[in-house]
């Protein structure tokens, strides 16, 4: 994740559970703890079903009202698990896979929620200053100034 979120352009941001043996011991044991992580760990992976559970007999799917929950795969039946997609415009899926478990004490999504490109900022403002500069005629900062968008007070 660490190495997903460096290569990244732009912001990234990871959220890291770290166990404090003063304040919290044991708090992350559900997604941590072998016995339990097979149960509590939802891997996403782009492209992939959102299943998990020591058989992957469990999945992530679409309630009626467009929110997300929990199944049994056998129950709500394959075609009904949601694939990941990780490079969707629309954040929504994103944000309703990091609403899924409110506290680390049960099934958690791990892994990279999404993904997508976008201009950096400061790649943007670089591309603009370039064009005002050409736009002006020569490097003289007076000419830049008053190039391209500009009003009098």
């Amino acid at each position: 994740m660490l190495r997903a979120a460096a290569q990244h352009r732009g912001a990234a941001l990871v959220e890291i559970y770290q166990n404090c043996n003063v304040f919290n011991d044991g708090a992350f044991d559900a997604v941590r703890e072998k016995g339990q992580r097979e149960e509590n760990q939802i891997h996403l992976e782009h492209g992939e079903p959102i299943r998990f559970g020591r058989e992957l007999e469990r999945g992530v799917v679409r309630r009626r009202d467009g929110s997300l929950a929990l199944a049994d795969v056998a129950d709500a039946g394959d075609d009904a698990v949601i694939v990941h997609d990780a490079h969707a415009e629309d954040p929504s899926l994103a944000f309703a896979l990091a609403q899924l478990a409110p506290a680390p004490t049960g099934p958690t999504p791990i892994g990279v929620f999404r993904d997508v490109e976008h201009p950096v900022y400061a790649e943007a403002l670089t591309a603009d200053l370039d064009r005002m500069r050409k736009e002006a005629g020569d490097e003289d900062l007076d000419n830049l100034l008053a190039s391209g968008y500009t009003w009098s007070i």
